[in-house]
């Protein structure tokens, strides 16, 4: 009996580890597509923060 229960709790264990993986890959991943994403639009979110900057202090 023991050892069917030791063996359920490693099995919850088991899948609460695959949970916590899986969902530290897909931050990881979207970490990286954030990175991208920032690196290719630099420059144009960069010209309109200024156009944005500049509209508000010619008010």
């Amino acid at each position: 009996m023991r050892c069917a229960l030791w063996q359920a709790q490693q099995l919850a264990r088991e899948e609460r580890a695959q949970g916590t993986t899986e969902y530290a890959i897909l931050v990881g991943v979207l970490v990286v597509i954030a990175i991208i994403a920032i690196v290719a639009f630099r420059d144009r979110v960069s010209e309109l923060w200024t156009a944005i900057s500049d509209g508000i202090n010619s008010l």
